[in-house]
């Protein structure tokens, strides 16, 4: 049975963002402000390092309910006993990925293209992240940006709950979820910021908001 998750406001971490405060503090004030999920991204990491790292966001995630998701690096996922994998296009194939994590394990995929959302297997997969809806210095090597009109037919594509990812910031919110995406992932628009808490908290107050005016405007409609 895998856990349930909440894609709203998905903490994606960046070891040299986070700086002297670290990813473990970080992830625990921006907890408190309201992420609803986190991943440990490290690309200079070596497995052993993704696991010291994980079991101490672990600790800090214990009784939260939030669930931990590890990018990319399947025995760092499976030695922690993650909630989940994420994988890009270039990492695993989701089929591999799936085979190696078990059946109980969430797994994401990023998706850049239609075609790619389409071709997701929801018996395989639990979300994707779709995008890049903007260029971010975070991700250098990420794909041509699609904006809101792409992520809304990236959205429209996929079969599985989505999460916008690239360069999104509290004022997106009421963007990205009128393109029909469950969440925002965010990296900078936490990371590196004096108040963590705050600075989540700010988005995940702007998710409310979007989603208050959605509800009313379909109310409107009646």
């Amino acid at each position: 049975m895998r856990k349930p998750f909440d894609l709203s406001l998905y903490l994606v971490l960046d070891p040299d963002l986070c700086g002297p405060m670290g990813m473990v503090e970080t992830t625990r004030a921006a907890v408190a402000g309201g992420v609803t999920m986190v991943q440990l991204r490290d690309k200079h990491a070596s497995t052993a390092e993704m696991i010291e790292t994980g079991r101490a966001l672990k600790a800090v995630l214990a009784g939260t309910g939030v669930p931990l998701i590890v990018n990319d690096d399947v025995e760092a996922a499976v030695a922690l006993h993650a909630d989940g994998l994420h994988v890009g296009q270039e990492d695993c194939d989701a089929r591999s990925a799936r085979a190696r994590i078990g059946p109980n394990m969430i797994l994401g995929v990023s998706v850049e293209t239609e075609a790619l959302a389409a071709a997701i297997d929801p018996a395989i997969v639990d979300y994707a992240g779709v995008g890049p809806v903007f260029a971010t210095p975070t991700k250098p090597d990420h794909k041509q940006p699609v904006g809101f009109d792409g992520l809304a037919r990236l959205v429209a594509a996929s079969p599985v709950p989505t999460v916008a990812i690239s360069g999104l910031k509290a004022e997106h919110a009421a963007a990205v979820l009128s393109a029909g995406a469950d969440g925002l992932a965010v990296v900078s628009a936490i990371c590196g910021k004096p108040d963590p808490r705050r600075a989540a908290e700010e988005i995940s107050e702007a998710i409310a908001a979007a989603r208050r005016g959605m509800r009313q405007a379909v109310e409107a409609r009646r």
